[in-house]
């Protein structure tokens, strides 16, 4: 069921997801040749208990899985796409390699959830083109989403950015309703038909988060139950906010 949040806990979002975009800029900052993922999820989880908050990855289990993820933080590195855990294997960043940091946090019972993707000392001009691209994709379906405006609009303005560019979008990723739960409807896919979809309504909360890969679109799962990676071996990139839909222009909660 797609639901509508009231105006206080969209003040609660709100302040929540300034405090998500907080942590992500100093995971950002401490991501470094060196630097393992396991370091970056414990520097996730202090920070956000350090404000009251609770990391909202943690312990969440997804229908069909056989056990809640174990970290705080989901790491991806290079051609991972989405859910890399932690410490499973433990993984030293180093110099060129492209990471994504994807996290949630609960504040006042509510949770905001983002993602950026950054690249770990000097980068090729190929990794530089995929990260800015990606970014760019999720910027371009934020403006889609528009009161008035239906789900299908955000995929279809996403894909007809992309598909030029000569990146592919991951299948079966999407993104998602949130606020009470880390997903809710509705599913947000990133390829869709103008008009089609659930209608987008103010007060509406959904994370929109296009992940691009370099080769096939295709992606797989490894034997942990939650990363997914590219089926090629090329690598993918990740940028994901959680924002709120109003009577004109939707408005970004997870920024600072």
């Amino acid at each position: 069921m797609i639901t509508i949040k009231t105006p206080k806990e969209i003040e609660s979002l709100r302040e929540g997801g300034k405090r998500l975009a907080f942590i992500l800029q100093a995971l950002k900052d401490k991501a470094k040749v060196g630097v393992t993922t396991l370091e970056l999820d414990k520097l996730a989880y202090n920070l956000a208990l350090d404000r009251g908050n609770k990391p909202a990855f943690l312990n969440y289990k997804p229908a069909g899985v056989r056990r809640p993820y174990p970290a705080s933080l989901c790491v991806s590195v290079n051609d991972v796409v989405v859910h890399g855990i932690p410490g499973e294997p433990v993984i030293i960043l180093k110099e060129g390699d492209i990471v994504t940091l994807d996290m949630g946090i609960v504040h006042d019972k509510l949770i905001t959830d983002s993602a950026i993707t950054v690249g770990i000392g000097k980068l090729d001009e190929a990794g530089k083109k995929l990260i800015e691209s990606t970014e760019k994709a999720m910027n371009i379906g934020i403006a889609a989403a528009k009161g008035g405006n239906h789900v299908g609009d955000i995929g279809y303005a996403i894909e007809q950015f992309v598909t030029p560019l000569g990146f592919s979008l991951a299948d079966h990723l999407s993104g998602h309703g949130v606020g009470y739960a880390v997903h809710e409807d509705p599913f947000v896919p990133n390829i869709g038909r103008k008009g089609e979809g659930p209608l987008l309504k103010p007060g509406m909360v959904i994370a929109i988060e296009p992940m691009l890969l370099e080769g096939t679109s295709k992606v797989k799962f490894d034997k942990d139950e939650y990363t997914v990676r590219t089926k090629d071996g090329k690598r993918a990139a990740h940028f994901e906010h959680s924002i709120v839909i109003t009577e004109g222009e939707s408005e970004i909660l997870t920024q600072m």
